[in-house]
């Protein structure tokens, strides 16, 4: 009888271990998962953080390298003798909303400028300036102000206009000649000026 019991107590003791054992190794496998969880969503939160970085850093590059060449070409511009400055407003040079390519009229207009370039047979240097009005996202009217610019710059290469005697530079909406708070002055602020170095 004793033995009996005592085998019993065994298996008591035996049947308890591993109930221990079996809710210890769920409490690790459940804190595993807890722990596995907040791992990810906290690596996910790093992540989202890190792209947002490396997004403005990329912003804050493009910013830099955009001013290094306005300040490059400047300083190309500024050994040259100061002629005269060309202004083609809204009017005189018109582009389509969101486009850059020259109307009829502006090519007939850069064509004379070129001629009287020719005519005057003076080794020239050009700086093409873009400009636009406050409409729209700064970043895109860099684009667009530099888009135009080259626009004008293939028109009087066209021409004969050497290239390596013009350079164009886009302000965007960062000079405006008028307040953009009207309809006449952001016209007058898409425009293109040439400036002419001697």
């Amino acid at each position: 009888m004793r033995v009996s019991q005592h085998s019993k107590f065994e298996k008591d003791w035996v049947m308890y271990s591993y109930r221990v054992m079996l809710l210890v190794a769920v409490m690790v496998l459940v804190s595993g998962c807890a722990t596995k969880r907040y791992v990810d969503e906290s690596v996910s939160r790093l992540d989202a953080r890190l792209d947002e970085q490396s997004e403005r850093i990329n912003e804050l590059t493009e910013t830099s390298r955009q001013a290094l060449e306005r300040a490059t070409d400047a300083g190309v511009l500024a050994q040259g003798k100061f002629l005269y400055t060309v202004v083609f407003t809204d009017n005189e040079i018109t582009f389509e909303t969101d486009k850059s390519i020259l109307s009829d009229a502006a090519q007939t207009r850069l064509n004379k400028l070129a001629g009287d370039l020719k005519a005057d047979n003076k080794n020239v240097y050009l700086e093409i300036q873009g400009h636009t009005d406050a409409t729209g996202p700064a970043q895109y009217n860099q684009q667009l102000g530099r888009q135009r610019a080259e626009a004008v710059q293939r028109q009087l290469h066209a021409q004969g206009v050497a290239l390596d005697r013009m350079a164009t530079i886009s302000y965007g909406e960062d000079a405006p000649a008028e307040p953009n708070s009207t309809a006449e002055g952001r016209a007058l602020n898409r425009r293109v000026e040439i400036v002419v170095l001697n």
